[in-house]
């Protein structure tokens, strides 16, 4: 769990070249105090927005394109839950490395793996807490190795 208090430490938690590129929208407003993750939609479309905590982390935000949404009709499975849904549920989302290269994963497009998690524990009856755990390791892998982000926030 983390909390935002400001506007500002929301931008904050996005790495100083994505910061521009993030709209915050009425249904995101701070002072926030996030459980897991929290993940939001740009208004006019064509990006999603992300912001979690791994233990001992601080809060960090990744800017995701979707790439124009919708994918072919086939079924796909989420690379961070491991829930599985046509090409309009599971889609590729990327984010920039650097200037010049970007990477991806086929991810729940509207990035609601929580909702899923927590879904399918409660119909078998489970706790959800080791399935998030593994859900916000799997973001900050994706984070650390493959964008090069500092999860501890030093160079933000």
């Amino acid at each position: 769990m983390f909390k935002l208090d400001s506007e500002q430490a929301l931008l904050d938690s996005f790495r100083p070249k994505d910061r521009a590129l993030v709209e915050v929208t009425k249904e995101v407003q701070t002072p926030l105090f996030v459980r897991d993750y929290l993940a939001w939609a740009h208004p006019a479309g064509g990006r999603m927005f992300l912001i979690f905590s791994v233990p001992g982390g601080v809060p960090t935000g990744i800017v995701f394109d979707t790439n124009g949404g919708g994918g072919p009709p086939v079924p796909h499975m989420c690379d961070w839950c491991h829930n599985s849904g046509l090409g309009t549920e599971v889609g590729l989302l990327t984010a920039r490395v650097n200037g010049k290269k970007r990477a991806g994963m086929l991810l729940c497009s509207d990035l609601s793996c929580k909702q899923k998690l927590e879904d399918e524990a409660n119909r078998s009856g489970r706790s959800v807490l080791p399935a998030m755990a593994k859900l916000l390791e799997r973001m900050g892998r994706f984070a650390s190795e493959v964008l090069k982000i500092d999860l501890t926030g030093a160079g933000r």
